[in-house]
């Protein structure tokens, strides 16, 4: 009995414990009073990363929103999915980053690595993109090819996108279609592009948005549970991304969606369940560099 009471102890306490988490490697917000903070958008609620884990672990979905330049969003997401690894077995990994047309190659890589013979140069082995910067990816593409589960492609080809740009095709559901989600997503559409978009391109900008997180959705829909998505925070975004396509598709199956945010930029409540501030990087001046 005392064996067995033992044996329960720690498993509980494995449980419970997480890997130590990753140093700030961003420059910026080191001393802003939110750093490290985890919210609860919903009631407000202070959370430690162990509380985090322990709700996320419990989700069939997990959708992660991250931006792409920081450093600190990509380390704390190799470690969400290590300590999500040690809760419970982890049934798939979705990424934004690859396309449909890089997924053989990824189960070639797969294989490589099954047998103890990694590709030398993976991103190659891959045909990554070079709009993704291989050196804050390829850690967790690595840590995701040496696991049993699958690595999913979770976005549309170029050549899908050109289609979706030059017909619009139809998108039906009611969540997703909502007039005020569409103008919401025009309005960060035309924002992104500096207001140097032309209106008449922002139809077919805004079906691309739309379809790109449509196919995430069902992506995320079909993959082995429980299933963690990670792509760009406005894609996750409650109010405007993926979980209105999963609404559509296979409303009330359930998923929770955490934001890294960088401190400073706030997250409105009803975009995520949870949000996570973290150092910053410098800003950039998208626009100047556009006009330039």
């Amino acid at each position: 009995m005392r064996s067995f009471f033992l044996g329960c102890c720690l498993l509980l306490a494995a449980c419970a414990a997480a890997p130590p988490l990753p140093d700030w490697q961003s420059p910026q917000g080191r001393k802003h009073p939110d750093l490290g903070l985890i919210r609860d958008l919903r009631s407000g609620e202070t959370l430690s990363p162990v509380q985090l884990l322990d709700r996320l672990a419990r989700a069939p979905r997990v959708l992660v929103g991250e931006q792409h330049d920081n450093p600190d969003h990509h380390a704390l997401q190799v470690w969400l999915l290590q300590a999500l690894e040690a809760r419970r077995p982890q049934g798939s990994l979705l990424l934004e980053m690859l396309n449909p047309d890089q997924q053989a190659r990824v189960e070639t890589a797969r294989a490589a690595y099954a047998e103890g013979h990694p590709p030398a140069d993976l991103a190659a082995a891959l045909a990554w993109q070079k709009g993704w910067d291989w050196a804050l990816y390829g850690p967790l593409v690595r840590h995701a090819l040496e696991r049993p589960y699958p690595l999913l492609a979770a976005n549309l080809d170029r050549a899908e996108i050109m289609d979706i740009y030059t017909a619009r095709p139809t998108l039906t559901g009611k969540a997703s279609t909502a007039p005020k989600v569409r103008k919401a997503l025009l309005e960060q559409i035309r924002e992104s592009h500096c207001g140097l978009l032309p209106d008449s391109q922002l139809p077919a900008m805004l079906a691309v948005q739309q379809q790109r997180d449509r196919r995430m959705a069902q992506r995320v829909a079909a993959a082995a549970a429980p299933a963690l998505l990670f792509a760009g925070a406005f894609h996750v975004r409650r109010d405007l991304g993926v979980p209105l396509h999963l609404a559509d598709l296979q409303p009330g199956q359930g998923e929770q969606v955490l934001i890294l945010s960088e401190v400073g930029k706030e997250v409105p409540a009803g975009a995520a369940d949870y949000v996570w501030y973290t150092a910053a990087v410098p800003e950039r001046d998208h626009c100047a560099e556009l006009k330039r």
